[in-house]
């Protein structure tokens, strides 16, 4: 049986470019990038020239590159290192619809007695810039740090980040958290499916993830404006400017840098290309089965991400026991986030859409990528109709 992969959103194959960056880093015997010795001063080299074409692809400077283990790592230390560096009394403000590798860590803030504010969405799952900016100045303390995901995981909704970031006066060259705001976003998403370059200049924090864009698992980014205050999480070594030690996984960096370097150039080929493709997904979809319902933006907001899909079948029952009978039949999809995968609940983003609890249970998220074909489109629908008993 030739398996289906539509779910792309939790991790995409990695691009031959990107292998062959990561083999060729690994037969060059590279060392330990902290070493003075040749081997050590070459794995330095390397992820020199790594950081500075990631910063040329993404607009960034070299020095507003942090590497981390993935996009998790990112968050955490995006969230607890601009709390640890921020005055005691500095608010946080999330929205209802974040990955829980946002809503944990402020989660274990809010534990710890830190005001805690929880922004919705619309119906669509879509951030209003204007709601943040009331809840803002609704706060009695005089700092923030604010955290909203550029681009959602589940339903492909994206926020305007320009907007926002005009809203709180925090256009480019503003000094980081002078104003007493720092704004981080997690745009592991929007990478390779809508523009990402220049986002320093309206967020003061960014994560990225390598294995979203075909390049291998286990490489993050944080992209830290100049002068942001950020407090380390993990100590122990002056890596990564003190704010991120431990050993760098050298190829990785090396793959990662290729793959992301691929995906910025394009953008604009993939976007149009899978926005094809899931237009024709929701068009057999929603011709063959009854009762299916699309949850987030419509397809023809041309601000949503281009390869993302989320639909509510009720008739299909527990959205979890409709993935596993899938992928016994060879299509691979998600039940919301895959790092929630393993949750008794219903989406939480799906809820927060004003959705019943049926819906939000029944719902699934179907992403395509650079591979994904329209035969395999087909397919997918075909092998869906088989599985809940419908005609195709």
């Amino acid at each position: 049986m030739n398996r289906v992969h539509l779910d792309h959103n939790a991790t995409t194959p990695m691009r031959p470019e990107a292998r062959e960056a990561l083999l060729e880093a690994l037969d060059s015997g590279l060392g330990n990038a902290s070493s003075v010795h040749d081997s050590g001063r070459r794995a330095r080299a390397a992820i020199d020239e790594a950081r500075e074409r990631i910063g040329a692809a993404l607009g960034v400077q070299e020095d507003e590159i942090v590497f981390t283990s993935g996009g998790t790592e990112s968050n955490n230390l995006a969230i607890f290192g601009a709390i640890e560096a921020g005055p005691s009394d500095m608010d946080v403000i999330t929205s209802a619809i974040e990955h829980a590798a946002v809503l944990a860590p402020v989660q274990v803030l809010e534990s710890r007695g830190r005001q805690v504010t929880r922004v919705p969405c619309d119906t669509a799952g879509r951030l209003d810039p204007g709601t943040i900016v009331e809840r803002l100045e609704s706060s009695p303390a005089p700092s923030a740090l604010i955290s909203v995901m550029a681009a959602n995981n589940e339903l492909g909704s994206t926020t305007d980040l320009e907007g926002l970031s005009d809203a709180l006066g925090m256009g480019n060259g503003r000094q980081a958290g002078r104003s007493g705001i720092i704004l981080h976003t997690d745009a592991v998403q929007l990478l390779g499916k809508r523009p990402a370059g220049g986002l320093l200049e309206w967020v003061d924090l960014a994560t990225l993830s390598a294995h979203k864009v075909g390049g291998p698992p286990g490489v993050g980014l944080l992209l830290r404006r100049v002068g942001t205050p950020l407090g380390a999480q993990l100590h122990g070594g002056a890596q990564e400017a003190g704010v991120r030690p431990g050993t760098e996984n050298v190829a990785a960096i090396c793959a990662a840098a290729r793959a992301i370097e691929l995906a910025v150039q394009e953008t604009g080929e993939f976007a149009a290309r899978t926005s094809a493709l899931i237009k024709e997904l929701w068009k057999e979809l929603s011709s063959a089965l009854p009762n299916v319902h699309l949850n987030g933006p419509p397809l023809s907001d041309e601000t949503r991400l281009p390869n993302t899909l989320n639909v509510s079948m009720p008739d299909a029952g527990d959205a979890r026991m409709l993935v596993t009978r899938l992928d016994l039949a060879g299509v691979e999809v998600s039940a919301g986030s895959a790092c929630a995968s393993g949750s008794l609940e219903p989406s939480h983003v799906v809820r927060a859409l004003g959705h019943d609890l049926q819906r939000a249970r029944s719902a699934v998220r179907m992403s395509v990528g650079r591979t994904t074909t329209k035969a395999e489109i087909s397919t997918a629908v075909d092998r869906m109709c088989i599985t809940l008993g419908k005609a195709s």
